[in-house]
C-alpha cells in the first residue's frame, strides 16, 4: 500500500457507484496543455455542494490538476468522508475545515447563553435586536433548581413588570417630548420612539430572557465553539453544545424540500418508465444533506481549558488575597510600557477575577520573576497536543483598554472580532448603570427612577439569595436573575486601525449612548496619549444632543 496521499491521487477518476460512468464532454479530463500564453482565468460561484464534499474539493487544490467542477462531478459524501477522517483527523490538516462553511438557526437560547456561544474570533451571525422587538413576549430560561424556582420565577417576573412599565413610561415621555413631525408618518413616528424606549428598557431584561440568533461558522469554527460549549459551568451552555454538535451530524432543515415534495409527486405520477424516474428524482431532489458529520464528530469538552480555569482563580485569590476592588474608569487605556511576561501573567488572571486590569497588574509586576513564571506556567501546563494556546495568551498588542460597562452595552461591543477579548464573569460587585442619555427625558424626570432602582435592587437580594442557597450549580444559576443593566468588565487589545474602526462606528448618533460612550472614552484615551494621531478620527461627540427621529 503506497502513501495515503498517493493513493488518493491514483484514485481521482474512479467514481462511486450510482455516479455517471464519465464526466460531461464539456468537463472531460484532458491532457492536452491549453496555450499559456492565452489569458483563461475562470470564475464562477458554487451552489449546491454539501459543505463538507465542497471542502474536499477545495482541498483537492493542493494535489490535484482537476477544475472545481471536474472534482465535485465525481466526489461522493462517503469520499469526503473517507478523506476528512485520514487528513483532517489523522495528519492535522485542519485548516481544510476552514473550506466548510454551515448556517446555522438557534433559537429560544438565554441571552447569558448567547454572549458565550458567539464568543468565537471568528464569527458571523446576527442575533435579534432588544431595541426593535419587545422581549417581554420571548419567555425566559429557568435552570434545573427543585424547590428553589418559585423565588427564581417570581424574581423574573418583577423585572420584565419593570420592564413594561418602563418602555411604556419612556414611550409616553418621548411623545410629550418630541412632536412628530409634519413630514413623518405617525407609524414611523412611533416605532422610532418605541425603539428609544426599549433601549432604556433593556436595562432591565434579566440574563435568562430567551433569544435567537443565527450564524454562519466554518468547521473549524464550528468545532471549537462546540467543544468550548461543552466546557462550559453552565448546564444550559452544555446542553446547547450538544445540540449544535448533533444539527451538524443530523439532517438540516432544506428550505425547498415541501416543493421538492410536490415535484416529485409530479414526476411519479407521469413516470413512464417503470419508476425508475420517480426513484431517481427522490433520490437527488429529496436526499438528506448532513452538514458536517465528520468534521464535528470528535468536538468533546476542553480538558485544558477546564482544568486550567479553576488553578487560575486560585492563583488569582492568593495574589489578591484581602484586597479591595479599587475604583475604575468606564474606559482604562492601559499603558504599554509593561513586559510581555507581565501580560501574559496579567492576562490569565484577568478572566478568573473581578479585579481592573491595572489593580490586577500592579500585583502581578510585584512578584518574583519565578513567580510570574509560575502564573504563565499554569496556563500552559494542562494544555494537549491539538490545543490552542488560551486567548489570554494572545498579547503584544498596542492598545489594551479595560471597559466596565453594562452587560446590554457589551453584548453590542462584543461583536467586534479583529480584537482580542478577555471576560470577566457576571457579578454584582459593579452595581449597575442607569439608561440616562444627551437628549432624551431622564427617568427621573418621568417619575421611573424610583421603579428602576428597586427592580434593580430586587433582583440583586434574589441573585445574592439563590447564589448561596447551597442548591446545586447555585452560583451559575444566580446569574441569570442579573439584569443587562449590570455592569461588567472585559478587556479590549487591538491594533491602532482597531481602535479607530471600533471609536468611529460606535460613536455614530444611530447608536445606543451606552456604547457610544465607551466609543468616545477610547477615542480620548488614545487622543491623550498619543495626540497627533487623534486628528485621523472621524468622531462624533457622544455628549451633544441628538435627534432621537433619526436612526
Amino acid at each position: 500500500m503506497g502513501h495515503p496521499i498517493g493513493g488518493e491521487i491514483l484514485r481521482l477518476r474512479t467514481y462511486p457507484v450510482g455516479t455517471m460512468s464519465k464526466l460531461p464532454e464539456k468537463t472531460q479530463p484532458t491532457d492536452t496543455p491549453k496555450d499559456p500564453q492565452i489569458n483563461q482565468t475562470d470564475v464562477y460561484a458554487v451552489h449546491g455542494a454539501d459543505p463538507e464534499v465542497l471542502a474536499y474539493a477545495m482541498a483537492k487544490y493542493s494535489r490535484s490538476s482537476l477544475s472545481m467542477k471536474e472534482s465535485l462531478a465525481e466526489i461522493s459524501s462517503q469520499r469526503a468522508e473517507q478523506f476528512l477522517n485520514t487528513f483532517y483527523f489523522q495528519y492535522g490538516h485542519r485548516s481544510i475545515a476552514d473550506l466548510a462553511h454551515i448556517a446555522f438557526a438557534i433559537e429560544k437560547l438565554s441571552l447569558l447563553a448567547a454572549i458565550s456561544l458567539v464568543d468565537e474570533q471568528r464569527w458571523d451571525g446576527q442575533e435579534r435586536s432588544t431595541r426593535y422587538q419587545n422581549f417581554r413576549k420571548s419567555g425566559w430560561y429557568t435552570p434545573a433548581l427543585g424547590e428553589k424556582t418559585a423565588e427564581y420565577t417570581a424574581a423574573l417576573e418583577k423585572l420584565f413588570h419593570a420592564y413594561d412599565a418602563v418602555s411604556a413610561g419612556m414611550l409616553e415621555a418621548l411623545k410629550k417630548a418630541i412632536p412628530c413631525p409634519a413630514e413623518m408618518e405617525d407609524g414611523a413616528y412611533t416605532r422610532t420612539l418605541k425603539a428609544r424606549a426599549f433601549d432604556v428598557a433593556r436595562y432591565l431584561l434579566p440574563m435568562a430572557t430567551n433569544t435567537s440568533l443565527g450564524q454562519i461558522v466554518n468547521a473549524r469554527t464550528l468545532e471549537m465553539q462546540v467543544s468550548r460549549l461543552l466546557s462550559s459551568e453552565f448546564a444550559e451552555i452544555r446542553e446547547l453544545g450538544e445540540k449544535l454538535r448533533a444539527a451538524a451530524a443530523g439532517p438540516a432543515w432544506n428550505v425547498h424540500h415541501a416543493e421538492a415534495e410536490v415535484l416529485v409527486k409530479e414526476i411519479c405520477s407521469a413516470d413512464s418508465s417503470g419508476g425508475l424516474c420517480s426513484t431517481r428524482a427522490r433520490e437527488v431532489l429529496l436526499r438528506e444533506v448532513k452538514t458536517a458529520p465528520t468534521l464535528v464528530k470528535y468536538a468533546t469538552p476542553n480538558e485544558y481549558a477546564m482544568k486550567t480555569a479553576p488553578e487560575l482563580a486560585q492563583a488569582a485569590a492568593e495574589l489578591m488575597k484581602g484586597v479591595a476592588i479599587a475604583p475604575a474608569p468606564v474606559v482604562d487605556l492601559v499603558d504599554d510600557a509593561e513586559s510581555l511576561e507581565v501580560e501574559l501573567a496579567t492576562s490569565l488572571l484577568y478572566p478568573a477575577c473581578h479585579y481592573s486590569y491595572r489593580q490586577l497588574r500592579e500585583h502581578v509586576a510585584a512578584l518574583s520573576e519565578p513567580k510570574r513564571g509560575e502564573i504563565i506556567g499554569l496556563g500552559a501546563k494542562n494544555r494537549g497536543k491539538h490545543d490552542d494556546l488560551l486567548r489570554a495568551f494572545s498579547s503584544g498588542h498596542g492598545f489594551g483598554f479595560d471597559i466596565l460597562m453594562d452587560i446590554g452595552g457589551f453584548r453590542d461591543m462584543h461583536r467586534h472580532r479583529k480584537c482580542v477579548q478577555l471576560l470577566q464573569g457576571y457579578t454584582d460587585v459593579h452595581g449597575y448603570d442607569l439608561p440616562d442619555a444627551p437628549g432624551q427625558p431622564m427617568l427621573a424626570e418621568c417619575g421611573l427612577l424610583d421603579g428602576y432602582k428597586a427592580a434593580m435592587e430586587s433582583a440583586y437580594v434574589s441573585y445574592r439569595a439563590l447564589r448561596d442557597s447551597g442548591a446545586p450549580e447555585a452560583a451559575q444559576s444566580a446569574q441569570y436573575l442579573l439584569p443587562l443593566g449590570t455592569r461588567c468588565r472585559s478587556l479590549f487589545k487591538m491594533d491602532f486601525a482597531e481602535a479607530l474602526y471600533i471609536a468611529e462606528l460606535r460613536s455614530t448618533v444611530a447608536g445606543h449612548y451606552s456604547y457610544r460612550r465607551v466609543a468616545w472614552e477610547m477615542f480620548k484615551a488614545v487622543e491623550k496619549r498619543h495626540p497627533s494621531l487623534a486628528q485621523y478620527f472621524r468622531i462624533s461627540d457622544v455628549n451633544e444632543p441628538v435627534d432621537l427621529l433619526k436612526r
